[in-house]
């Protein structure tokens, strides 16, 4: 370590966007966990910036665009000379891990894997197909191999859900020397000064996800195909609000005032949209990682209905309360009772509160 501050390098898969991406959310908590570590920080990253991305200047962080396959990239490691180096994602420590290894060989290297890509991609592919997801399917997988290598180059890899760990654990042998469980981080006294208003005081559905991730684009569709005009036709006053950046002009034509059905797109405001409304729906039907449109709802008091892939890593398998995207039905029922039964609702609330 350095005689003074440590230093670290963030290589980032992109430049954080917390106001529209759970991802985002996650990079930034976990950068503000090494400053409060006394960590010296600089973030560099290949791809461009968005009108969302954050201002990393104003956390006391250095920014630095760096270009791939570049030699210059290797003059800039040896000039920082960092003692950490964190790579957002396994599709960077591809890129660079090698250039970090060769350059830096007593370098620690930690990979942050946000949730595992190929799993995700795995159930992904068998939604798709119409086959149920196995093991066997995912280790099959081209994808699989890379990002189990790049865990294996790895010094740690932090992990953000309790299911994700027992699954590379079972299935893949990953040592448990090489995880390290971190989920989201919050400052709890910070949030018993949230608002949670109360039942009467709030009405309606919401939907929260960005349109740049697939698991999100078929959730919509699902919800607005198959879910919402079964709730609809048991509560036909309320409406269904559709909140994320970046939704394609095919999900934006599924707006319909008639059906209730309010496409309304980013909101720098998302927390306030929370705290209005009664239900925060979460039909996913393939994904990984933990959810932050859950953890967003819970720190709201916005209670959830959600698949089973919604809440993974959130509860042990053998109580997940979701449902499976064959059990329609079944989403239907609680979306409708937990709108409508106050006793209910507020059981929900306070069940989020102990979870969070």
């Amino acid at each position: 370590m350095h005689a003074n501050k440590a230093i670290m390098l963030v290589i980032g898969h992109v430049w954080p966007e917390p106001g529209t991406t759970a991802a985002g959310v996650r990079m930034i908590q976990l950068l503000r966990l090494f400053k409060d570590l006394d960590f010296k920080i600089t973030f560099a990253c290949t791809a461009g910036k968005t009108e969302y991305s954050e201002d990393l200047s104003g956390m006391d962080i250095d920014e630095q665009f760096v270009k791939l396959n570049d030699p210059e990239f290797d003059h800039f490691l040896l000039q920082l000379n960092p003692d950490i180096v964190l790579f957002d994602r396994f599709m960077t420590e591809e890129q660079f891990g090698w250039r970090v290894s060769d350059g830096l060989p007593h370098c620690l290297r930690i990979l942050n894997t946000e949730d595992l890509h190929s799993l995700r991609a795995a159930r992904e592919e068998c939604q798709k197909e119409g086959i149920e997801f196995s093991v066997a399917h995912w280790l099959n997988s081209d994808l699989t191999k890379r990002e189990l290598a790049s865990i294996y180059r790895s010094d740690l890899s932090l992990i953000i859900s309790r299911h994700e760990i027992g699954f590379l654990q079972d299935n893949a042998s990953i040592p448990n020397s090489l995880l390290f469980y971190l989920p989201f981080i919050f400052d709890l006294k910070e949030l018993e000064h949230m608002e949670t208003p109360g039942f009467e005081e709030r009405e309606d559905f919401i939907f929260v996800g960005n349109g740049k991730h697939n698991p999100n684009i078929d959730a919509i569709s699902w919800l607005v195909r198959d879910i919402w005009p079964r709730i609809r036709e048991k509560l036909p006053e309320c409406k269904l609000h559709i909140y994320g950046a970046y939704l394609p002009h095919r999900i934006r034509q599924l707006g319909d005032d008639n059906k209730g059905i309010f496409i309304q797109g980013y909101t720098a405001q998302i927390n306030q949209a929370l705290q209005k409304t009664r239900v925060n729906l979460v039909p996913l039907r393939y994904g990984a990682g933990l959810k932050g449109k859950i953890v967003d709802a819970m720190i709201c008091g916005t209670p959830s209905v959600a698949s089973s892939l919604g809440w993974e890593g959130f509860w042990d398998n053998n109580e997940n309360p979701g449902f499976s995207p064959e059990d329609v039905d079944g989403f239907v029922e609680e979306s409708v009772n937990l709108y409508a039964q106050k006793p209910k609702w507020t059981a929900s609330q306070q069940r989020d509160q102990e979870l969070l």
